[in-house]
């Protein structure tokens, strides 16, 4: 039967997608948790001012890494939705290249567009009020353009978008439904705070995101695919099988 969005049933669709494929989601986030770490590790080795274009290549490596085990997630979290009745082999949760250089390239973009209002702000410190005015206006555009592309990555991932395609189809997907997009990203920044701010006491909490990265993952790609089914008006799958 058709469900309309819910907040309370995609978190509990999530969670139920987590807790039933928790060993397969818990390595994934080891191995991609490690890997980054690794290639931390060795950015800092290899930094030197003397030295640009070794860590320019070494930053680049470890930026392309980060999105590959990001739409990593995304597809092995898809597939397991999408194959709960039936064995996926691996092939299946690699990301394509097209994927990866869709996402860099919005993400660049989003990269760029900071850097250039941040001098503009700077450049504008003799003027103070308008300085605050243009920071005012830059929160409270940038704010509402996140929560209405938040879901870019996931058209790149599920239906193979372009960068802009995927920023038009999230725009589309949350028009109407902003107010629970909302309440919907200040769960995941819980989930996300809570362990960081704990963590600042007792240190050890802090190996909590490798559980909690990938299911505040799991809540937006349940929502994404909750959201596409409200707009078709078609059965919930998620609701109906978890």
């Amino acid at each position: 039967m058709y469900h309309p969005f819910s907040v309370v049933e995609t978190i509990k669709s999530a969670w139920n997608i987590f807790k039933k494929n928790f060993v397969t989601i818990i390595v994934y986030s080891v191995i991609a948790f490690f890997l980054l770490t690794i290639l931390g590790v060795i950015i800092g080795f290899v930094y030197s001012p003397t030295n640009f274009v070794g860590t320019m290549f070494v930053s680049f490596l470890l930026i392309w890494v980060q999105a590959y085990t990001t739409l990593g997630l995304y597809k092995l979290i898809f597939t397991l939705i999408d194959s709960e009745y039936y064995d996926f082999e691996f092939s299946q949760v690699i990301p394509k290249v097209k994927m990866i250089w869709s996402y860099l390239a919005v993400v660049f973009l989003v990269a760029f567009t900071v850097t250039n209002l941040t001098i503009l702000i700077d450049y504008l410190e003799p003027h103070p009020e308008i300085q605050l005015a243009v920071e005012l206006i830059a929160g409270v555009v940038g704010l509402y353009l996140a929560l209405r592309s938040m879901f870019f990555n996931t058209f790149i991932v599920d239906d193979a978008s372009g960068p802009l395609e995927s920023i038009k189809q999230s725009f589309a997907l949350t028009k109407g439904y902003l107010l629970k997009v909302v309440l919907i990203l200040g769960i995941i920044i819980l989930f996300i705070a809570m362990p960081a701010k704990l963590a600042q006491y007792y240190p050890i909490i802090s190996v909590a995101i490798i559980f909690t990265y990938p299911f505040v993952n799991i809540i937006l790609a349940v929502t994404y695919r909750k959201l596409v089914y409200s707009h078709q008006d078609v059965d919930d799958d998620i609701a109906e099988t978890n």
